[in-house]
């Protein structure tokens, strides 16, 4: 049973770490309708062989908001049926005897032949995913092995008089569905607790009788991993893990009593007849099968009574800014990655929207508004902690050459995006300070304050814009616009001397405006931070000063076309 077990781990693992990252995308983006979601999930839990990780991975979607409760429902119906793939693989164990070619489809031959490649592979192999499909092909081989070591162990089982009184107490529907749902609880997998009966079965004493209530107790058992995973979720992440056990719980209900109702009449006469390996993966799939077919259609009606169950939490629903970095897509890099994204996103939307709230309290101050840039300056702060914290979990994990490159560009980024947002308070700070000491710009210094947020506003859409959609072409085109922007305060300053001499404006006045200017001139920087880390990375080197020098030197990426584009829009008006 140990080698069974650990088989069926080590196949599992390498299946998930050779398609899991596309199949995770496939569920998070695919499953616009619960039919479509059904399939999904069917095929994905096919692959993955593991219901409980689909649908796990399904709570995280709905915990952190992505996916909605509805939508849930129909992969966790697709990942119900989808588990019982593996016991045909375990079926395989059943092919014996023979001779010529058919040997050669032995389980014994067979287990030999793919843990010879899966070692070769294990060892030899330079790309990872090889090594991963020899993890795959050695766990098989591990599994068939165990399968039939276990087998064999019970065969003299059939013999013994204690035994088949044991198997016989399993006939009663009650205790043959507690003993399936115990046992499946224990081992934390329903694939697993399948594949002990089929061994049992091979024994020939196993009956239709006791094998029917073990498997529907068997598949209300394989719940328990998924209940567990809500521990910490909100209502919705609690309603969707809840959903699984209510579906299994629904399916043992609606057939064991038609069932066995229909037999008290009708004494069906295969109740006592013996099955083997297929006939348990044939009737674990059948039960199965027709409760995702019965209750399928009834999706709105499971949805609507998982929510009487778990009603909404007083004050209505929450809405948590972080609760898209779910710790439990940090086991599934390309979810997480992908999670961090759509945050870091959100994040840099957030910094951008208090830059332009600070400027516009320059000239029409209320404490209203102030507070709001002050609430959300806490936000993006706390964004960076929570952000940071998760995508250093992230890089414990294996990842691609490309997810390490996501993730090293996200955590350069995230300190960039703080910054902005920073800026932004110390922006409204001078707003506060103009309002308080009654200053008040002359017309050419506010003409010329438009023109450089205009600017500022400009490089800071682009920058992000380019960083959260990975645009190239836009990302050169910041480190022109963040020279102009620099020249600009260097004129605007001068101007501001000269209106100093001449009187136009006072001291006051000017150490204003010149944090303002400070203020913006910082910001261009962070955008330009952020482009130049797109582009380094980009070319697998990240000499930020080299490249800003060579970039300026060489004038490369079209700079002049650039720069001049943008003096033409931005520049400051005559006196």
């Amino acid at each position: 049973m140990a080698l069974f077990l650990f088989g069926m781990s080590l196949m599992g693992e390498g299946l998930k770490k050779v398609a899991g990252s596309k199949l995770e995308l496939v569920l998070y983006k695919l499953s616009g309708s619960p039919v479509k979601g059904v399939l999904l999930g069917t095929g994905v839990t096919a692959i993955i062989q593991s219901s409980s990780a689909t649908s796990v991975m399904v709570v995280g979607f709905v915990n952190s908001g992505v996916m909605k409760v509805n939508q849930a429902i129909g992969i966790i119906l697709g990942a119900i049926l989808g588990t019982s793939v593996t016991g045909w693989i375990i079926c395989l164990s059943a092919l014996e005897g023979g001779s010529g070619w058919v040997s050669l489809l032995s389980t014994s031959t067979l287990t030999g032949i793919v843990a010879v490649v899966g070692i070769i592979l294990r060892m030899a192999a330079k790309k990872q995913s090889h090594v991963h499909v020899g993890s795959i092909l050695m766990g098989f081989a591990v599994l068939m092995f165990g399968m039939s070591a276990m087998s064999d162990a019970v065969a003299p089982l059939q013999e013994s008089e204690s035994f088949l009184r044991l198997l016989t107490a399993f006939s009663n529907p009650v205790l043959g569905i507690l003993v399936g749902l115990l046992f499946t609880c224990v081992l934390q997998s329903a694939s697993a607790a399948v594949g002990i009966l089929q061994a049992l079965a091979a024994t020939g004493v196993v009956t239709f009788s006791m094998a029917f209530p073990l498997i529907m107790g068997i598949a209300i058992g394989a719940a328990m991993p998924v209940l567990l995973s809500s521990l910490g979720a909100n209502v919705n992440g609690k309603r969707t893990a809840f959903t699984y056990l209510l579906i299994d719980v629904l399916g043992a209900v609606i057939w064991g009593v038609l069932f066995y109702a229909a037999n008290a009449f009708l004494h069906f006469s295969f109740m006592d007849t013996s099955l083997n390996t297929v006939g348990i993966a044939f009737l674990n799939t059948l039960f199965r099968l027709a409760t995702v077919l019965v209750l399928t259609p009834f999706i709105s009606l499971l949805e609507k009574q998982i929510c009487r169950i778990f009603p909404d939490e007083e004050g209505g629903r929450e809405q948590e800014d972080f609760a898209r970095l779910e710790a439990r897509f940090v086991e599934h890099p390309a979810l997480a990655i992908e999670q961090s994204r759509e945050a870091l996103r959100n994040m840099a939307l957030e910094a951008k929207a208090n830059l332009e709230d600070a400027y516009y309290l320059i000239g029409s101050f209320n404490e209203k508004s102030y507070r709001m840039v002050e609430q959300r300056e806490d936000v993006v702060d706390k964004y960076e902690d929570k952000l940071g914290s998760y995508l250093i979990k992230i890089t414990g994990k294996e990842l691609s050459d490309q997810q390490n490159r996501d993730v090293t560009k996200f955590l350069h980024a995230i300190g960039d995006v703080e910054r902005i947002s920073d800026h932004a308070m110390n922006i409204a700070e001078c707003a506060k300070e103009i309002h308080e000491k009654h200053i008040s710009f002359s017309p050419a210094a506010t003409k010329e304050l438009q023109v450089m947020f205009s600017a500022v506003n400009e490089i800071t859409h682009n920058a992000i814009f380019a960083f959260t959609n990975g645009d190239m072409e836009l990302a050169y085109r910041i480190e022109p616009l963040e020279e102009l922007i620099d020249n600009l305060c260097d004129e605007m300053k001068l101007h501001h001397v000269d209106r100093l001499q001449r009187g136009v404006c006072t001291l006051d006045q000017g150490f204003v405006f010149n944090d303002l200017l400070t203020n913006y001139e910082r910001v261009a920087d962070h955008c330009s931070n952020l482009a130049v880390g797109m582009i380094e990375l980009e070319s697998a080197s990240f000499d930020t000063h080299e490249y800003i020098t060579s970039l300026k030197a060489l004038r490369s990426h079209s700079f002049d076309q650039y720069y001049a584009e943008y003096s033409n829009r931005f520049f400051l008006p005559g006196e």
